[in-house]
């Protein structure tokens, strides 16, 4: 079958070459046509459920929209985690899926149980909005309007309009504000009108709430035909609402004018937004999914530009977090780097092979990186930074298949074959040691594309893109690259010599090797003379590499962060903070950080628990600590601008906020989607919530006083304050004709006002509430003992039955998995690895005793990262076994495939002995990702080398295996090191820390992009430079080790019979032997 495809391809030379064309073509427009982004997309099915209920607190949120929620959520299939947040007028639940799941049944799930439970809901609570959030919901580019004078009705009409224009672009999904006010129709009540007219609250509710509703009148059927009927009685206008009748009293019409002003206006301040220094509304701009970055943001540049001749006077427009522009400059830096990478490898492999061999060679690379694009964009994937590292880590390997076919056919040429018979057979003789390679190569990096979670879905694209680079790669040696070679002949037969040291396959002259061949071939006489020997030393060498390693405790790291270029600066204060105390004390921490060089842009937003429940939403990263009062996005300016690295700049801003007393100041790098959160998180929950408090002060107090190298502490227990429960004795309540309605409505006018209702005004494209409540003067904390309502025996003070009590705050409950929670998170200082300080809590943890009720976990990036180290740990088992049934099926031979796999897991000692040499911690994920890639990588040269020997043997029986094995392990030496250079030096640079740009001509020392990947290349590199000295000299030495120990068996059995005593002759000529018992 493999002999009648080759001999195929070869007879239909012009076909072979028109699809390996229309590949090439297809890959041009798949690479133009690819959504292009900095970071994969990740898409975890995550589902938000808000509940909004005008008035509730936390407790009731908590128990009357959250629990019933929770019971039916939880009988939905494929859920992995359910979390809530109850707080002041508002509850979110949010529900997580395990990957893999259907998103649209998810969602139809999601619903349903909403639907179920909206009937245990109160009957004033608000529709649920139920909404699909996912993790790559970041801005593609920020849009600030700024004006310091500026009326705000005017920036705020100017940022609605550039938002609308925004939101015509085809790529955007979302264009959201942020920094504005919200606005209403404002109903201002004259108390003293009231009492003057003896009307209640009540009735001028009731009054204001039976005038403004949608009437379907129906229609009238007569003789001239059917007729509807309209009445109506929606409000439109400030002078609809103006002209309602509030009481009829005879004659005597009371108008809303008589009793109140209205008046539409902005809803009480609840933040404030500021970008570098000046008031400001932003607008995010979020692309659709499937969109390219790079193109959303430029078309959203020139809709923002055009706009710039429609700014009012005074207003100016900036744009920040840019994150297209980020993008597009690791696009561009690492496409270099990977032209920097092919030259690097054409370099190698010219002077080993010549011009016209290494250009066939070389042509594996565009076809196979072109092959791989056209099915990545096939199955919906993105072009990002780990699709074309996957590009570069396959660089080396890609071309292994076409180094050995287009060697072999070469060394046939020089034995005086034409081009079409070489190339024919050498791709037939090299089929299946080419297509098992491939195989087990790929057996290797296929369990990874089943990674689960967070890590799996940012590093499944590694794994996809080496699958389509190597099946195209394996289609170019087997088919194309005959073809070629077959099409483009040489001028002259006579023009490449014969291989050095080569007098057909199997004769050796030991003139005519290289000084480095005869250096080689002598070491490995040694090592077949001695196999024992040269086992005993590379177990030694392995078994002293992994104890130095363990002596050295370097440490676990979760995944490498880069050094960053976006931060968050976040400010937390404690007390009862109005919005503009909060305001003074954010602003002042601003000042201070725009004042640090390096920093090119400062977006800052300011918020309290109020802004938070009414729904104020931070457009940036980070969870919600309670005393949370404000947050700053930091975007520093361009690496090659400045002199210090962003980590510098990010301790600079530490050291000029340190000085501000009474708030508490904590610097964030921007982390990515992989490493969300601060690296240490304990969870404690219970199902009683009041137990969870005195343990996490204990905790806290430990982590605080007794754990060195922490910093940015945080816990999300109660922040001290108090907050006003008015007590109604509903006995008194009732003589008076009230009720706990009648307070609560009294108590809505003196704070945001009783909605009445919504109307939609002509130049609003939202619906705007409807309030009453009392004006300015009359709202406040004295205004409440001192509020009178109407009743049957006229104004009575509300004091007469309901009791003000001061209560401490509680601002939100968490949930999680249907128990109340608690978190204490903690970041660590620079040089402080997270995993030793997560053993020296959870050893401390295990050496006391807390409440039993009380769970108490590591959450966030160390779970993910004991799931990565399981998941890997399995997958690279999973890979091994794969692999070695392959390997069984080629070469029939169980121990053949076991010095295989035994070269696998000796080639890990590599990796950590790379780690001991640059004193780097093991990382999670890279590291881990590298190990597995490295099972594939060196599985190759061991293939090809034993494949050869198993070719010798067959060929010269009779030959001394001893001879054959140092015979093989020269022919197979160039090709050997060939695969193994091109695939370090491809990756060296970023190995080694540092970016070289062939294109752009940049040489970048430490920077962003080679941060990335340092830990995977290294891996990569240092266990294959270990793995390739195994499979020259351990292997062969292997492969002589039985024969020498049946050798050694046979003569051991020889000299026992040698040494066995000789029978006794007796008399008469008989064996003592021979004698019968009766003698």
């Amino acid at each position: 079958m493999k002999d009648r495809i080759i001999d195929l391809s070869l007879e239909r030379r012009r076909s072979t070459l028109l699809a390996m064309i229309g590949i090439v073509i297809f890959g041009i427009v798949a690479r133009v046509s690819i959504p292009v982004e900095s970071e994969p997309r990740i898409e975890i099915p995550f589902y938000v459920i808000t509940v909004v209920h005008e008035g509730i607190s936390p407790e009731d949120a908590r128990r009357l929209l959250i629990l019933p929620l929770e019971i039916e959520l939880k009988a939905v299939e494929g859920v992995r985690e359910i979390t809530g947040t109850g707080a002041e007028n508002m509850a979110m639940v949010g529900v997580e899926f395990q990957t893999g799941i259907d998103l649209d049944v998810a969602l139809s799930d999601v619903r349903e149980a909403v639907n179920r439970a909206k009937p245990e809901f109160p009957s004033t609570t608000e529709e649920p909005i139920v909404e699909e959030t996912a993790t790559t919901d970041y801005p593609v580019l920020q849009i600030n309007l700024v004006g310091r004078n500026t009326p705000e009705e005017t920036l705020y009409a100017t940022a609605r309009s550039l938002r609308d224009r925004i939101e015509t672009v085809g790529q955007v999904q979302l264009a959201a504000l942020q920094g504005h006010r919200e606005e209403f129709m404002e109903i201002l009540i004259r108390p003293e009108q009231l009492a003057t007219y003896r009307m209640s609250v009540e009735e001028l509710y009731g009054a204001l709430t039976r005038n403004n509703r949608l009437i379907a009148a129906g229609a009238m059927d007569s003789a001239q035909g059917s007729v509807s009927v309209k009445v109506p009685s929606v409000i439109e206008s400030t002078d609809d609402l103006l002209d309602i009748p509030v009481r009829i009293e005879g004659d005597t019409v009371v108008t809303l004018s008589d009793v109140a002003s209205v008046r539409r206006t902005f809803k009480d301040r609840a933040s404030y937004s500021h970008a570098n220094g000046e008031r400001s509304i932003s607008v995010f701009v979020y692309r659709r999914s499937g969109a390219n970055s790079i193109e959303t943001a430029t078309a959203v540049r020139e809709v923002a530009d055009g706009f710039r001749d429609r700014l009012p006077v005074g207003v100016n427009m900036f744009y920040s977090q840019d994150t297209s522009q980020f993008a597009a400059k690791q696009i561009v830096e690492l496409q270099g780097n990977i032209v920097t990478a092919l030259v690097l490898v054409m370099l190698v492999i010219f002077p080993a092979m010549g011009l016209r061999s290494s250009l066939l060679v070389a042509g594996a690379i565009p076809v196979s990186f072109l092959f791989a694009l056209i099915f990545l964009w096939l199955f919906g994937h993105s072009f990002n930074f780990m699709v074309m590292f996957g590009m570069l880590l396959g660089l080396g390997m890609l071309i292994d298949g076409a180094i050995v076919v287009t060697e072999d056919a070469e060394r046939r040429i020089t034995e005086g074959e034409t081009e079409l018979e070489a190339y024919g057979a050498a791709a037939k003789r090299m089929f299946l040691p080419v297509l098992a390679s491939t195989a087990t190569t790929l057996a290797a990096f296929v369990p990874l594309m089943f990674w689960p979670g967070v890590a799996g879905a940012f590093m499944g694209y590694l794994p996809i893109t080496l699958l389509w680079v190597l099946i195209g790669a394996l289609l170019y040696a087997l088919i194309f690259a005959p073809v070629l070679g077959t099409t483009f002949r040489r001028r002259s037969r006579v023009s490449a010599p014969a291989p050095a040291g080569a007098d057909g396959m199997w004769e050796l002259d030991w003139a005519r090797l290289g000084r480095f061949a005869r250096g080689y071939g002598r070491l490995l006489s040694m090592a077949v003379r001695r196999p024992l020997v040269t086992v005993a030393i590379v177990i030694a060498l392995v078994l002293g590499i992994f104890t130095v390693h363990g002596s050295r405790d370097l440490g676990v790291l979760f995944f490498n962060e880069n050094d960053p270029t976006y931060a968050q600066v976040f400010v937390r204060a404690r007390g009862n903070l109005d919005v503009e105390e909060a305001y003074r004390l954010v602003a002042e921490v601003e000042a201070a950080v725009l004042e640090v060089p390096g920093i090119k842009n400062l977006n800052m937003f300011t918020t309290t628990g109020a802004g938070q429940a009414q729904g104020q939403r931070m457009q940036y990263q980070g969870g919600s600590s309670a005393d949370r009062i404000g947050a700053m996005f930091v975007e520093m300016v361009e690496s090659s601008q400045r002199d210090t690295t962003g980590m510098e700049v990010l301790e600079e801003v530490r050291r000029r906020t340190e000085r501000f007393g009474g708030v508490i100041i904590e610097v964030r790098p921007f982390e990515s989607q992989i490493t969300a959160g601060k690296p240490i998180a304990l969870q404690f929950s219970s199902n009683e919530r009041e137990r969870l408090v005195p343990v996490v002060e204990r905790v806290r107090e430990y982590i605080v006083n007794e754990v060195e190298g922490l910093r940015d502490i945080e816990d999300t227990l109660p922040v001290p304050g108090i907050e006003w429960q008015l007590e109604v004795d509903r006995a008194v309540a009732g003589l008076y004709g009230a009720d706990v309605s009648t307070v609560g409505l009294a108590t809505q006018l003196v704070t945001n006002g009783a909605k009445l209702g919504e109307y939609r005004p002509d130049d609003a494209d939202d619906a705007l509430d409807i309030r009453i409540r009392y004006p300015t003067e009359d709202r406040g904390v004295n205004e409440l003992d001192d509020l009178r309502i109407v009743t049957r025996n006229g104004p009575v003070p509300l004091s007469n039955f309901v009791t003000r009590r001061a209560t401490p705050r509680l601002d939100t409950i968490q949930r999680a998995d249907q128990e109340d929670i608690h978190m204490i998170r903690a970041g660590v200082a620079p040089g402080v690895l997270p995993d030793a300080k997560i053993r020296e809590i959870q050893a401390w943890l295990d050496s006391q005793t807390f409440d039993s009720e009380v769970d108490i976990r590591f959450r966030g990036t160390t779970e993910e990262q004991e799931e990565s180290i399981d998941f890997l740990s399995k997958a690279f088992s999973f890979a091994l076994l794969l692999m070695f049934a392959l390997l069984v099926t080629q070469f029939n031979n169980i121990y053949q495939s076991f010095l295989i796999m035994l070269a696998i897991v000796l080639s890990t000692a590599g990796v950590f002995l790379g780690l001991v040499i640059t004193n780097q911690p093991f990382s999670a994920i890279l590291s881990g990702v590298g190990v597995v890639s490295l099972a594939g990588i060196v599985v190759n040269n061991n293939i090809v080398l034993i494949d050869t020997y198993n070719v010798g043997r067959r060929e010269f029986p009779d030959r001394d295996i001893a001879e054959l094995i140092v015979l093989t392990g020269l022919q197979r030496l160039r090709p050997v090191l060939l695969t193994t250079v091109t695939t370090v030096i491809g990756l060296l640079p970023l190995a080694s820390h540092q970016s070289v740009d062939f294109i752009n001509r940049r040489w970048v020392s430490g920077g962003e992009l080679s941060g990335y990947w340092v830990p995977l290349a290294q891996a990569v590199v240092s266990g294959l430079t270990f793995a390739t000295i195994l499979t020259l000299i351990l292997t062969p030495a292997l492969l002589v080790l039985p024969s020498r120990l049946k050798g050694m068996l046979s003569g051991v059995l020889t000299g026992l019979r040698s040494r066995a005593p000789k029978p006794v002759r007796l008399r008469g000529g008989d064996s003592y032997a021979n004698r019968s018992p009766g003698v």
